[in-house]
């Protein structure tokens, strides 16, 4: 199985905050789920959640399926082939509570931001969630050394990827009618965004 030593990190503190914030139960779709690491933790305590991972490379498929079976997990729907890119994503009438993507922006190119909102704007059910999670520039807040030097080498390595300004990403959302609900700061200088329908 593919394994992320960051995942193994982050997935608690993320979990703890999504107790917080989602309901009881939902459904819920899991954009770039990777190694699987995320889903199959939530997964297992969230347990009333039903959950669809997803990504563009087909050879995650097969570690986060064997993931998931290693876990025996119920309440987690066969992984599928999604490119945020791609119009549509899925059938049209699908529909979710929440939808989930981390440590995606920022080793994409800028044009995925604008692909994640509208498709999750499809996608998402009334008072659903899109949540984001990773490293963000914002202009109100000093910028790590870390973040500066993370940022560095992703466009030394790609020119197209890079840490996001945070207010770059909202007005990509308000173009696709979703509005920036909740900012959680999270351990070793990332955020996990909640983004809803915007009102009026």
């Amino acid at each position: 199985m593919l394994f992320s030593p960051a995942a193994d990190r982050n997935k608690q503190p993320i979990l703890e905050a999504l107790q917080q914030v989602l309901p009881a139960r939902g459904t819920a779709l899991e954009i770039a789920s990777g190694t699987g690491q995320h889903v199959a933790w939530f997964a297992q305590h969230l347990s009333a959640w039903q959950w669809q991972p997803t990504d563009t490379y087909a050879d995650a498929l097969d570690s986060i399926a064997e993931r998931v079976a290693e876990a025996n997990l119920r309440n987690v729907r066969p992984p599928v082939l999604l490119d945020v890119l791609a119009s549509p994503w899925l059938s049209p009438s699908t529909q979710f509570d929440a939808i989930y993507c981390a440590n995606m922006l920022h080793i994409s190119p800028w044009a995925t931001c604008a692909a994640l909102m509208q498709g999750s704007a499809q996608h998402l059910a009334a008072g659903g969630v899109l949540m984001t999670y990773g490293p963000y520039l914002e202009d109100e807040v000093a910028t790590t050394q870390g973040n500066l030097d993370f940022d560095q080498k992703l466009r030394a390595e790609n020119p197209a990827w890079g840490i996001r300004r945070r207010e770059d990403v909202e007005a990509q959302a308000r173009e696709a009618g979703l509005a920036l609900a909740r900012r959680i700061a999270m351990p070793a200088n990332n955020l996990l965004l909640f983004w809803q329908r915007a009102q009026g």
